[in-house]
């Protein structure tokens, strides 16, 4: 499967995550032109961080709105016959899915929050994040996300349930993990895809990493070591019923104030007229502020994307918590693009417990629309999805 490749199509391949709306248009346009075609056979295939030739890498995009999920789907139906492009939308509708069932299950965040952080870090788990287990190959994806804050889904996979089954560790923990060098951690995806392979999204069927698959769909060579390969799921007799949202009101009140969080720095809402405020304020959390911290080269790629949204709205401003809570102090009523659920949001309920503000929630129509199909699991979401495709054009 060698090929001889020139400098301009190795410097896609290989992941480069420069942080910037064109960067994400770049990638986006080389993956629909060169590598569509081959995604649904060739995507679970993880030969190396500098060998991703088939997968997209667009995910550190998606997580911060840079690429909303709705405007690559349209683009990529409008360039693609649905023969070539159905698994790759399907994978986008994952993305949705997962976010829509969080913001329906919101207690579900809350739990792995309090779960995660109760939880002691014994011998075994700081094996496991130093990447000094004795299975090699999982010591390389250690280093792998350590280095590039990046995996391949496939890879998340194994890793995953290698984690659970054979290192028998609290799936929390990995969940945190992973959040903490992600460039793509998202609270949604991330957290359920997790409570997917231990068998707790999907009461009874968990996924097992299995020694055939991983060097089926890798350079691996699994020699003399033993997966658990017929563990059964983890079981938690907790139930999340389905609540959509309260108070979606959608409101716009074009007030002097718009608050923007790392993950929704799209400046495309239909629904807002960005020049309409006076001031835009642009915030990240550092460590002090959250539950589950994140690795240093995480917060800059989150701060070079804000640069970058900066340059392409003039009246947004970077600013810090001191800041923010001073605005608060003084202000009555703040606009908010909704961050959804996850450390952001629950910063935001700490600012108007403390302060009173009242947060004037602006949510994405296409959101909504799709949050509510995600009552169930992701084969009754894909059910629908023609219902989606004509709701967002």
């Amino acid at each position: 499967m060698e090929t001889s490749l020139n400098s301009d199509t190795r410097q896609f391949m290989i992941m480069n995550f420069t942080a910037s709306k064109s960067s994400s248009l770049e990638k986006l346009d080389y993956f629909l032109s060169k590598n569509i075609t081959k995604y649904e056979n060739g995507r679970n295939f993880d030969f190396g961080p500098q060998n991703q030739r088939i997968v997209s890498c667009l995910s550190p995009y998606i997580t911060h709105r840079v690429l909303s999920e709705y405007d690559i789907i349209k683009k990529v139906i409008s360039m693609n016959t649905s023969k070539n492009s159905e698994k790759f939308v399907q994978e986008i509708f994952w993305r949705i899915y997962w976010r829509g069932w969080l913001e329906t299950h919101s207690e579900v965040w809350t739990d792995f929050v309090k779960e995660t952080v109760s939880l002691d870090c014994e011998e075994n788990y700081n094996r496991a994040v130093n990447g000094e287990t004795k299975i090699d190959f999982f010591n390389s994806w250690v280093k792998e996300l350590k280095n590039e804050n990046y995996l391949h889904n496939h890879t998340r996979m194994w890793f995953a349930s290698i984690w659970i089954f054979t290192l028998k560790l609290p799936w929390q923990l990995g969940a945190a993990f992973f959040l903490k060098h992600l460039l793509d951690g998202d609270s949604a995806s991330n957290t359920l895809s997790w409570r997917w392979v231990a068998g707790l999204h999907t009461k009874g069927k968990n996924y097992l990493a299995k020694k055939w698959n991983i060097e089926k769909f890798s350079n691996i060579a699994v020699k003399n070591i033993r997966l658990n390969e017929t563990a059964k799921p983890l079981f938690n007799n907790k139930t999340y019923p389905f609540k959509l949202p309260e108070c979606i009101t959608n409101a716009y009140n074009k007030n002097k104030i718009l608050l923007i969080f790392d993950n929704e720095l799209n400046n495309s809402n239909p629904k807002i007229n960005f020049s309409d405020y006076k001031q835009i304020f642009l915030l990240i959390l550092d460590n002090s502020k959250r539950q589950i911290e994140l690795d240093c080269k995480v917060l800059q790629f989150k701060r070079s994307l804000q640069l970058d949204f900066q340059e392409r709205l003039k009246n947004s401003k970077i600013i810090n918590h001191p800041f923010l809570e001073n605005i608060c102090k003084s202000t009555d009523e703040i606009d908010v693009l909704y961050p959804f659920i996850g450390e952001n949001y629950d910063y935001l309920n700490k600012l108007k417990k403390s302060f009173g503000t009242n947060f004037n929630i602006i949510y994405n129509e296409q959101d909504l629309y799709c949050w509510k199909f995600a009552n169930k699991g992701y084969f009754n979401f894909k059910k629908n999805s023609d219902t989606i495709l004509n709701q967002i054009g």
